[in-house]
């Protein structure tokens, strides 16, 4: 009997099916689960998405901080908006058990980097026949985000008496109908404290003309609020503002407002520059224009220039209007003739040279020269090199930070339009 029953095939196929049943629906069990998982793992992949381009988005509370930052370092506000952004993506969580999450948004240089980890346990049903409880899914998102470059400008205008011009052909032409020696300077005539009231300064005002220094007053101050709607912190973008003197008798770099953020100070105080004064006509051989002087004064107080990356390594710009033409005592160095020992000629680039060398960007705006056909000093001496004024002061500028623009084309839309194209450049990092 014992022969028989080891010899008898009969019922194998019973036997083998209930010994492979287990692991069948074991593994068939086990895929069904993994694919549960998976469909989590979808889930919390694409919450971790969010919660990382949340974390260094550009109008993220992180970004904000990271703006006011003067160092490289961890953005405590980006790791809580990232978590609450997780939290929000998932929902209710259920199917899965969360073990962990971890979220890193650290500040390096001019980049943002938000890592967002996570691991969660995904019960199994079909699988615990095989004595898998859970499945386990793990993931990591990072996001980054280059920060916007920090520039630090001074503004640097050109008040000096030849800035008294009228501003347009027709405010020219009022201005020489209206004087006996067909002037078309409105000179500003102050000695010992006391305003010259007959002076052509305010017989410009009775008049209604408007001359090129108001203008560039009233862009200056308008300048201030296309800085403020294009900046992403509040220190992005600081400002200082620069004459050429207050008055004839005492030319130097004039500090109208010193280096701030609060552009709404430095609108108030540039709405108010005015016209360089003299004490009489002549004063001084009217060699009250030298940029010489004045940029190598400017490139002397800006300091070390930065990266832009921070805001503690901000880039230098100077941002230069002016008419182009230099009027100085320089008897030696004088690219055109002189006259005993004043020098009247465009723009010398010597100091911008200088300045850029030192790693300063220098934008230029040129406020047109206009002829003064009438003016025998302008017929002999600026007449014969007026067409060299703008490439000289495009020579001045760095590459690409040159406009042109008459006063009756706008000046305001020139200086927005190229301190626009300053802030658009891209940043050099190496």
């Amino acid at each position: 009997m014992l022969k028989r029953l080891l010899g008898d095939r009969s019922g194998n196929f019973g036997m083998m099916t209930a010994l492979l049943l287990v692991p069948v629906i074991g593994t068939a069990g086990l895929a069904l689960d993994i694919s549960d998982a998976l469909l989590v793992k979808t889930t919390l992949q694409g919450a971790a998405d969010a919660a990382a381009i949340a974390a260094v988005a550009e109008s993220s509370a992180g970004v904000a901080e990271a703006m006011l930052m003067s160092s490289d370092g961890p953005l405590t506000a980006a790791v809580a908006d990232a978590r609450k952004i997780f939290i929000a993506q998932t929902g209710s969580g259920e199917g899965y058990e969360l073990i962990s999450t971890d979220v890193d948004v650290v500040k390096q240089g001019s980049e943002l980097k938000a890592v967002f980890s996570y691991k969660a346990k995904v019960p199994t049903t079909l699988a615990r026949i095989l004595g898998q409880d859970a499945v386990t899914v793990s993931g990591t998102a990072e996001a980054t985000f280059q920060t916007q470059t920090f520039r630090d400008f001074y503004l640097l205008l050109d008040n000096t008496p030849s800035m008294g011009v009228g501003a347009t052909p027709a405010d020219v032409t009022k201005m020489v109908n209206n004087t006996s020696d067909q002037c078309a300077f409105a000179c500003h005539i102050v000695k010992n404290g006391v305003e010259n009231k007959n002076s052509y300064y305010n017989l410009a005002k009775k008049l209604g003309v408007t001359i090129r220094i108001d203008v560039v007053a009233k862009a200056t101050a308008a300048l201030m609020e296309t800085a403020k709607s294009l900046r992403k912190s509040s220190n992005q973008y600081r400002m200082a503002v620069y004459t050429f003197g207050e008055k004839a008798e005492d030319t130097k770099l004039l500090e109208v407002a010193s280096l701030t953020e609060n552009l709404d100070s430095v609108q108030t105080k540039a709405g108010k520059i005015g016209l360089m004064s003299i004490p009489e006509q002549g004063y001084d051989n009217d060699q009250q224009t030298n940029f010489d002087r004045a940029l190598k004064s400017i490139g002397e107080l800006v300091g070390t220039p930065g990266t832009g990356a921070s805001a503690g390594s901000p880039e230098k710009v100077v941002f230069f209007v002016s008419d182009g033409v230099g009027d100085a005592e320089k008897p030696s160095t004088c690219t055109k003739a002189t006259t005993g020992r004043r020098c009247q000629e465009p723009i010398d680039i010597t100091e911008c040279t200088a300045l850029k060398a030192k790693g300063y960007r220098i934008a230029v705006l040129y406020t047109t020269y206009l002829p003064l056909p009438t003016n025998d000093w302008y017929n002999k001496w600026i007449k014969p090199f007026q067409a060299e004024i703008p490439k000289r002061m495009e020579a001045c500028a760095s590459p690409g930070l040159f406009f042109e623009v008459s006063p009756s084309e706008g000046i305001t839309n020139a200086m927005n339009a190229l301190f626009k194209k300053i802030v658009s450049m891209p940043r050099l990092t190496s």
